[in-house]
């Protein structure tokens, strides 16, 4: 039995509808799943509900620690930063409805002042107050500013809100070039979710995208680790399988997730 709750990121089977992405993760026995908006919106737009995304979740025993993503809102001015915050409203809406914990929050591909993130992830976290969802601090190892657990964590800190968190992702730490030692100062129960996935050493890192992200225990990084340190801080929250592998993309996404389950829960129950 694992520490943690299995979960699935619905970006490993990308191409896969919804409705067909909830069935397969509970029928391959994964305890969690973070859903993307733009799946759900489709969903909606094809004849779907709400209501029929809980039954789903219900019928699967899933429970959905986030949902992805609130974009554009750091590092924004003006009319674009307003019409992000009113998205980011609309989207904490659906994830309160769907029983999320966290809304990811993601940084820009463009160089931001660090800061002046802490005003405006605080500015997120107040949209959220009265709700039980909570927007949560991602770092993104391919941008140029919060590309480091240490960058995401001083937005968080300096926003200085109690219910501030982090997200964290093996391959996020490995591209951005930061240190895994970076998640020492962070309590367990600011940790929103651990993404997970593997990296592999046969591309130079700075060159690594998303789509070259593949199964845990397939790459060179030391995961064991990574979930020792997570065990010490005592954190309970979910590892989630995370890829964007196009390769496995073209695949049987029931497969995957069987696979994608069985290597994550080799990692985990290792250590």
């Amino acid at each position: 039995m694992s520490d943690f709750a299995l979960c699935l990121n619905t970006s490993t089977i990308r191409p896969t509808g919804l409705m067909e992405k909830i069935a397969i993760a509970g029928e391959c026995g994964y305890d969690a799943i973070e859903l993307w908006i733009n799946d759900i919106d489709e969903a909606i737009e094809q004849g779907g509900s709400i209501d029929d995304v809980k039954k789903a979740l219900a019928d699967n025993n899933l429970s959905v620690p986030t949902i992805i993503a609130l974009h554009g809102w750091l590092g924004s001015t003006g009319a674009e930063h307003q019409k992000a915050v009113d998205e980011a409203g609309r989207r904490l809406d659906i994830g309160e409805q769907l029983g999320a914990q966290y809304a990811i929050s993601s940084p820009p591909r463009a160089e931001v002042d660090l800061d002046k993130g802490g005003a405006q992830y605080r500015e997120l976290m107040d949209l959220a107050d009265g709700l039980s969802i909570k927007p949560s601090m991602e770092f993104l190892g391919f941008v140029p500013t919060v590309c480091t657990i240490k960058a995401a964590w001083k937005i968080v800190c300096d926003a200085d809100h109690p219910d501030g968190s982090i997200i964290m992702d093996p391959f996020h730490v490995f591209r951005g070039g930061g240190s895994i030692d970076e998640m020492d100062p962070i309590p367990g129960d600011k940790i929103a979710v651990f993404h997970f996935n593997d990296a592999v050493d046969t591309k130079p890192r700075a060159e690594q995208s998303d789509a070259d992200r593949v199964f845990p225990g397939d790459g060179v990084l030391d995961l064991a680790d990574m979930i020792r340190r997570l065990k010490q801080k005592r954190y309970s929250g979910a590892i989630s399988l995370e890829l964007f592998n196009p390769t496995y993309w073209e695949q049987d996404p029931k497969e995957v997730c069987r696979v994608g389950l069985e290597k994550m829960r080799a990692v985990v129950e290792s250590v």
